[in-house]
């Protein structure tokens, strides 16, 4: 990765994006090396990517100052990790596996410059998990920091969607629930611990092989687990015009979750329901087949439509709604 160059008497770590300008910071997180795959990076009009498969996935997801991040809750580099996952993990959803991503960035003049090295960095590094790379971008003033990314993908087979869900199907999930959720709480609170689930809000940690894997596996629909697995299996219960019932004793509540709640005196269960960002991946699966070996076998698909659980509805919010 280049650099700008450096100020007369000023240290590097002490220049804002400012300081660097617009061309100055794009040359400071903009990578400048790349696989054979990208025939071009950085510097043109647009990128341009070979795909092998032929059949490209795109995503693109905006995190906002206040909104989705606070700069006194996580570091720079944290922030890049999670805003690369949740666009990742888009793409796992699907059965595909990411190749490239483009970064727009908006932020204050008198932001530091480090920040925002920093930030690029933890993108580039949760990027590398799956082998993907960051390849374009853009630059520009703001009032409060903003991360748009937009990750392209392929997958070898035809990609899994939301609506394929069938009455008998059996639901599942992979990764962790309820963890980044459960953090946030904390943090809310003004707390630090445990740190355990701090970090998981920090850092998400999402099962990106089980996306393909579930593909091969047969999965008939699949989404990530982002805004709170109620709400996000809402979404595949309506695309596929089915209900799906959830069983509340398939849930084992992690020993961290179980302490939070009851220091605050909250639902365990609900963090594992109603807790985004952990990115975990929910899939439906044919009941003669059953789910893969890893995955949590936790509901059916049955007739009706909504969410339920013990076939009841879910009392209070059902997960993050961006408008309220």
């Amino acid at each position: 990765m280049t650099t700008a160059p450096s100020t007369p008497g000023r240290d590097d770590r002490d220049l804002t994006v400012g300081d660097v300008g617009e061309f100055g910071l794009i040359g400071r997180v903009a990578p400048h090396e790349h696989s054979e795959r990208v025939v071009v990076g950085p510097g043109d009009d647009c990128a341009y990517v070979a795909v092998a498969s032929g059949r490209v996935l795109i995503s693109t997801d905006v995190l906002v100052e206040g909104r989705h991040f606070r700069r006194d809750w996580a570091e720079a580099y944290d922030i890049g990790r999670r805003a690369a996952a949740a666009n990742l993990s888009d793409v796992m959803a699907m059965g595909g596996v990411a190749t490239a991503l483009t970064v727009g960035f908006a932020a204050p003049a008198d932001l530091p410059a480090q920040w925002a090295e920093d930030l690029t960095r933890g993108i580039v590094d949760e990027a590398a998990l799956v082998g993907a790379e960051v390849v374009g971008g853009d630059v520009t003033a703001a009032d409060g920091v903003v991360v748009s990314i937009t990750v392209v993908g392929e997958c070898d087979q035809e990609p899994v969607l939301r609506s394929g869900a069938r009455v008998g199907d059996v639901v599942a999930v992979a990764g962790r629930l309820g963890w980044a959720g459960a953090g946030l709480h904390v943090l809310g609170r003004g707390f630090r611990s445990p740190r355990v689930l701090v970090e998981a809000y920090r850092r998400p940690e999402p099962p990106y092989e089980e996306g393909p894997r579930g593909a091969r596996e047969g999965a008939t629909a699949m989404i990530d687990v982002s805004d709170g697995l109620l709400a996000d299996l809402g979404h595949v219960a309506e695309e596929s015009g089915v209900g799906i019932d959830l069983d509340a004793g398939a849930f084992a509540i992690p020993e961290p979750i179980a302490d939070v709640a009851a220091a605050t005196n909250a639902e365990p269960l609900g963090f594992l329901l109603t807790g985004g960002d952990d990115h975990t991946l929910a899939a439906t699966f044919p009941a003669e087949r059953g789910a893969p070996q890893g995955w949590t076998v936790i509901g059916r698909v049955v007739e009706g439509d909504g969410v339920t659980v013990d076939g009841a509805a879910w009392a209070g919010p059902t997960g993050y709604e961006h408008y309220r």
